[in-house]
């Protein structure tokens, strides 16, 4: 009876709890320091690699964060320095010539000289190593109705070192995968130095008109090797930006990026390889 009586006080205590807190309370959020932000990636692609600038915002705001103009931005090897030029008409987005591309086993560092200083700061850099990665022998569809969902399966023979991955799907040469929520990461600890045999590397919401996959289209998969920090990167902003209970959930983790001086986003260098497949 006594338990009883203990899970008969605990239900009590837990319903006036919840029902007790309906007091309007209006949060005050000060305006935190400006932060420059940074995105920037460099493949082994040869096509136009892009670096964004902008600057951080109030947390009620509305506007598209304010871009950032007349930055200097190179990028070097060690051996050669390229200067980026900022887009005409994009504002804040810094581009490489279209025949640039990075070299696996190479080490970058990207740097960044602000016209007008960010919190007092004008000089920004980071670094970025780059690693090769296993090329993908084939890919396969498979289609699992109970989801209506279509898996790309990969085929490919792991390397024994530790490895992390990042993989984004095309339709008919168009990336699908075009928001970090959309792609799909992973390490190697499942599968460390062995052959992949049809692990799923992405999924197609046959729902969503820009994932149907119809007969004749071409389906291409893009595996990249990422490095550590950079796969540990996704993984905060996935958790940042994703669900959480906000009475029983922790507080969201800080997102490591690799920017010095304070500023908030990553410079990442990743080879990458493709395969296609016609679906039937």
């Amino acid at each position: 009876m006594k338990t009883l009586r203990y899970i008969q006080s605990a239900i009590f205590i837990l319903i006036f709890s919840m029902t007790a807190c309906t007091e309007k309370i209006d949060v005050t959020l000060d305006n935190t320091y400006t932060r420059l932000v940074v995105d920037a990636v460099i493949t082994s692609d040869t096509t136009v690699h892009s670096v964004k600038l902008s600057t951080t915002t109030d947390y009620f705001s509305n506007q598209v964060a304010p871009a950032v103009s007349n930055a200097i931005v190179t990028i070097s090897d060690g051996t050669t320095t390229v200067t980026l030029k900022e887009n005409t008409v994009r504002p804040g987005v810094y581009e490489t010539e279209n025949t640039f591309y990075a070299v696996p086993g190479k080490t970058y560092k990207l740097n960044i000289t602000l016209a007008t200083a960010i919190n007092n700061k004008t000089n920004y850099e980071a670094i970025s190593e780059m690693d090769d990665v296993a090329p993908l022998d084939s890919i396969k569809l498979m289609t699992i109705q109970q989801w209506d969902v279509t898996a790309i399966q990969t085929y490919a023979q792991d390397p024994i070192s530790v490895n992390f991955y990042m993989f984004k799907a095309y339709i008919n040469h168009v990336l699908i995968s075009d928001t970090l929520n959309e792609v799909f990461i992973t390490d190697d600890k499942l599968f460390n130095g062995s052959y992949t045999n049809g692990i799923a590397a992405s999924y197609l919401d046959q729902k969503k008109p820009d994932e149907k996959i119809k007969a004749g289209d071409t389906v291409t998969l893009q595996i990249a090797g990422i490095t550590s920090q950079y796969y540990n990167f996704l993984v905060d902003v996935s958790s940042s930006t994703g669900f959480s209970n906000p009475l029983f959930g922790g507080p969201p983790a800080n997102v490591r990026g690799n920017i010095s001086n304070g500023a908030i986003g990553f410079f990442s260098a990743y080879s990458v390889h493709y395969a296609s497949i016609v679906a039937r």
